[in-house]
């Protein structure tokens, strides 16, 4: 089992660089790639993409990253939704390596 990763979804690109850097500066973690999601009721939403921040490492520096991260995000357009996984199964680790910024 690998370290543990916290995952905060959020509304926008920008809200997702200015939380990724309050939990980097918060805490010593480190950053898996964004992931991004449009969802189904897009046109009706103010910001019409919701980014996933991923932190790893120990589980007291992610819940100060995520913790950080949120307040940020919060003063910007918003949190989705947010869990932390204590210790990382080895095929999860795998999965948190993807992500559809490449794809249209």
């Amino acid at each position: 089992m690998g370290k543990a990763t916290g995952i905060l979804e959020v509304f926008g690109l920008v809200a997702a660089f200015v939380a990724c850097d309050a939990g980097c500066k918060a805490a010593d973690v480190t950053v898996e790639n964004f992931d991004k999601n449009k969802p189904a009721n897009a046109d009706e939403l103010d910001v019409p993409l919701i980014v996933a921040i991923k932190f790893r490492g120990s589980v007291d520096a992610v819940e100060a990253a995520m913790d950080a991260a949120k307040i940020a995000a919060e003063n910007i357009t918003g949190v989705v939704a947010s869990y932390i996984i204590p210790r990382t199964e080895e095929d999860t680790e795998q999965m948190l390596k993807l992500n559809a910024f490449d794809k249209n």
